[in-house]
């Protein structure tokens, strides 16, 4: 077969890459113009490693064919070019975005075009920047106006700290300031933006290939590495030792490094003294917890900005935002959940939930543990509230003034517990989970069409959650 092949590529260096057209020549020559034109001419190259390369086509069907009847023949003439290559990966990928990349020599399809380095797909295609989280819609208060200043600072080039360290609980921002630093930067720098978990990843896997040469390159040639949650690399010893390197490479060669942490440096644990000491020389800020105004601010922003969405559908009385604003003070990302969640409530029901209503959708977040409302207190409660006996509503009678209080109980230990059917029928004295579902549906529609019940419901709730006093609704 050797000789078939054109005789001037017979010393080629094995230290080069494959030229891709001699590949294709010569599929052309030894399967035939025919079988060219309709199959192989689809294939692209996409990379080379130290045993393999990589080919896209644009459909899986195209990929099997290929594979089924002519990858031998490929891989010979490929492997008369460099012998160290022993097999060959397919990926596929659509056709519009090759022809995007025809101009390019070889035609690299995963090349950024934006300076964001990453990982190329061989790897693990991964890009974090996020246009949504940009500096303009992050809203400062006395909690996270320092970090702000300070990203912002870095993003015009203007920081002389080296790194730059920001540290909050969850959801305090810092990866929308991570983000918004790295939409800024990438317009006219080589930004990479990735997590310390996928970091961690491409190394063990760069090991695995055998490719660290290739690892080193993407991470230590950068303009500037933005790394999020970097307390999750604890452990992991040869990994930090990489990591530390790539650290010291970045900062000789003029680098700027942010990093974010839900603790201070000096709080990581199982990270190595060395590095924590390099983290703990540069500006290190955290991010507190939002004070009341930012709250109140961030609920408005968000309501702003739903009501874009949904054309002014969406009305939330002031009393709901204070109550919000005031009772959660965990984190932004809760105090904004807290807001989707009332938000559907009122688009699903057509209507602003009372405070009642909104304690319940909110219990969660509330820190109000479901472990706390149990079956016994539900129906001690609701026992209490229509005036009857715990052994009266836990009898089989079938009196109206029973049957309608314990499809009450039984209704709201549906919604209030995560209790099973047939659980919650055998704290009902054993009944079928059939009756339990017929309880439920009942207060449901009763709800509905009758205000008192549906104002008793709200009542039992808020006592079972919230051990109010009945008028609190």
């Amino acid at each position: 077969m050797n000789n078939s092949y054109t005789n001037k590529n017979t010393n080629i260096s094995t230290s080069e890459k494959i030229d891709w057209t001699f590949v294709q020549r010569e599929m052309k020559n030894k399967l035939g113009l025919e079988i060219y034109e309709s199959w192989l001419k689809k294939i692209n190259f996409l990379d080379e490693f130290n045993n393999y390369i990589l080919l896209s086509v644009p459909t899986r069907f195209i990929r099997d064919w290929i594979t089924s009847r002519y990858l031998d023949q490929i891989l010979q003439i490929v492997r008369y070019y460099k012998k160290d290559i022993v097999r060959i990966e397919f990926k596929i990928v659509d056709q519009e975005i090759i022809a995007k990349n025809e101009n390019k020599e070889n035609s690299k399809i995963f090349e950024d075009q934006k300076n964001v380095s990453f990982i190329k797909d061989s790897y693990l295609q991964y890009n974090r920047i996020d246009p949504n989280k940009r500096f303009d819609n992050f809203l400062t208060g006395s909690s996270n106006k320092l970090a702000y200043e300070a990203s912002l600072k870095v993003s015009e080039n203007m920081s002389h700290n080296n790194p730059l360290y920001i540290y909050g609980g969850v959801g305090m921002g810092k990866t929308h300031l991570l983000n918004s630093i790295g939409l800024e930067l990438k317009k006219n720098n080589k930004v990479m933006f990735i997590s310390a978990e996928r970091f961690m990843y491409q190394f063990v896997k760069s090991i695995k290939s055998n490719d660290m040469v290739k690892f080193k390159e993407y991470f230590r040639n950068t303009d500037f590495l933005l790394i999020d949650d970097i307390q999750f690399m604890n452990g992991k010893e040869a990994m930090q030792e990489e990591f530390f390197h790539t650290f010291n490479a970045l900062l000789d060669r003029g680098s700027q490094i942010i990093i974010s942490a839900d603790r201070a440096p000096n709080k990581l644990s199982r990270i190595q003294e060395r590095i924590k000491s390099r983290f703990s020389g540069g500006l290190v800020i955290d991010i507190q917890k939002p004070d009341l105004e930012l709250r109140r601010k961030i609920i408005e922003f968000k309501l702003e900005e739903l009501n874009k969405i949904y054309f002014d559908e969406i009305k939330i009385n002031q009393e709901i935002q204070n109550y919000i604003s005031t009772e959660i003070t965990t984190s932004i990302r809760e105090l904004v959940g807290a807001i989707n969640r009332i938000v559907s409530f009122s688009r699903i029901y057509k209507k602003v939930p009372n405070l009642g209503e909104t304690k319940v959708v909110l219990k969660d977040l509330l820190n109000l543990s479901e472990n706390k409302v149990t079956i016994d207190l539900i129906q001690t409660l609701v026992c209490k509230f229509f005036k009857i006996s715990k052994n009266e509503m836990l009898s089989s009678r079938r009196s109206r003034y029973l049957v309608r209080p314990r499809q009450t109980a039984i209704y709201l230990t549906k919604i209030l517990t995560s209790k099973s059917l047939p659980e919650i029928g055998r704290e009902f004295s054993n009944r079928d989970h059939t009756t339990i579902i017929h309880s439920v549906k009942t207060i449901e529609k009763l709800k509905e069409n009758n205000p008192e019940m549906l104002e008793n419901i709200n009542k039992l709730k808020n006592q079972i959650l919230y051990n109010n006093k009945d008028n609190e609704i």
